[in-house]
C-alpha cells in the first residue's frame, strides 16, 4: 500500500477517537493528536526529527478548527454554550493564540515538549483532585470581564503553544469559578475554534520559510495528516457531545484526568 495513503488511514483512525473525546470533554483533541501524530510522522520519516513536535502541534491546531466547530455546534444545540461570557473569553484566547503561534515555532523542540508535559500533568492532577472533592457550596463568582479576558489570553497562549483546543485549560478555569462543567465544556469547544484559527495563522506564517506546499505543507501544517484526522473527527465529535448530557460530572472529570496523565507520561518518555 502507498505510504502516503497508509499515513492518511492512520490519521483517520486517530481522528475518529479524537473527535469523540473533543465532543465529550471539550478538549479539541490536541492532547491526543500531538503525541500520536508525532509517532506517525517519525514512523513515516515525513520531516527531520527536531521539527516533528512543532509540525504535530501545528497540524493539531489546524484539525481542531474543524473538530471544535463540529463539537461547538452540537453543544450549542444542547444549550451548553454560555454565550453571555463566551465573547470575552474568545477575545482573550484569540490574542494569546496568535502571539503564541509565532513564539512556539522559535523555541527548541525540547522546551516545547517540556512545556506540553508539565501543563498536561498539572491539569490532570487538578481535574482528578476536583473530581473527588465533596460538593463545594461556596459562591465563587466569575471575575470582571477584563480579568476574565486576561486569564483567557494566558490560556489561549499556552493552548496554542502546545497544540490543544483550550478545553484542558479552560474547563478547569471556568469550573474553578463555579461554571457548570457541561457549560464549561461547551464554552471550551467554541473557544477551541478561535484558538485553532489564530494559532494556525501563526504556525503557517512562521513555517512558510521551512516547508513548501509541494511537500504537502502549509507552513508547519502537514496537509495529508490534516485530511485524515478531519475526515473522521468531524462526524464523531457530535457523538461525544451527546454523551456529555448522559454522564455524571465526577465521571467526566475522572475520564479527563486519567487521559491527561497517560498523555503526559507518554510525551515525557517519548
Amino acid at each position: 500500500m502507498n505510504e502516503l495513503l497508509l499515513l492518511i488511514i492512520y490519521c483517520a483512525l486517530l481522528g475518529s477517537g479524537v473527535g469523540f473525546l473533543a465532543g465529550l470533554l471539550g478538549i479539541g483533541g490536541g492532547l491526543v493528536i500531538v503525541p500520536v501524530l508525532s509517532i506517525i510522522l517519525v514512523h513515516f520519516a515525513v520531516l527531520p526529527a527536531e521539527q516533528v513536535v512543532v509540525a504535530a502541534i501545528a497540524t493539531s491546531l489546524a484539525s481542531i478548527l474543524f473538530t471544535s466547530t463540529s463539537s461547538a455546534i452540537a453543544h450549542h444545540k444542547n444549550g451548553n454554550v454560555p454565550w453571555q461570557i463566551a465573547p470575552w473569553i474568545m477575545t482573550g484566547v484569540a490574542i494569546g493564540a496568535l502571539i503564541s503561534g509565532f513564539v512556539a515555532a522559535l523555541l527548541p523542540e525540547q522546551i516545547v515538549r517540556l512545556v506540553f508535559t508539565l501543563c498536561v500533568l498539572l491539569i490532570a492532577l487538578k481535574m482528578f483532585y476536583s473530581s473527588n472533592k465533596k460538593h463545594d457550596v461556596s459562591k465563587r463568582g466569575l471575575p470582571n470581564k477584563g480579568l476574565l479576558s486576561l486569564l483567557s489570553c494566558i490560556t489561549g497562549a499556552l493552548s496554542a503553544m502546545i497544540g490543544i483546543g483550550g478545553g484542558a485549560l479552560l474547563v478547569p478555569l471556568l469550573t474553578y469559578f463555579k461554571v457548570d462543567i457541561k457549560k464549561a465544556i461547551g464554552c471550551a469547544s467554541a473557544c477551541g475554534i478561535v484558538i485553532a484559527l489564530f494559532g494556525s495563522v501563526g504556525y503557517i506564517s512562521s513555517g512558510s520559510g521551512h516547508f513548501s506546499l509541494a511537500d504537502g505543507f502549509a507552513g508547519f501544517v502537514y496537509l495529508p495528516a490534516l485530511l485524515g484526522i478531519v475526515c473522521t473527527s468531524w462526524f464523531t465529535a457530535p457523538l461525544g457531545a451527546k454523551a456529555t448530557a448522559h454522564l455524571p460530572v465526577p465521571l467526566i472529570k475522572k475520564i479527563f484526568a486519567c487521559l491527561l496523565l497517560l498523555i503526559a507520561v507518554n510525551m515525557y518518555f517519548g
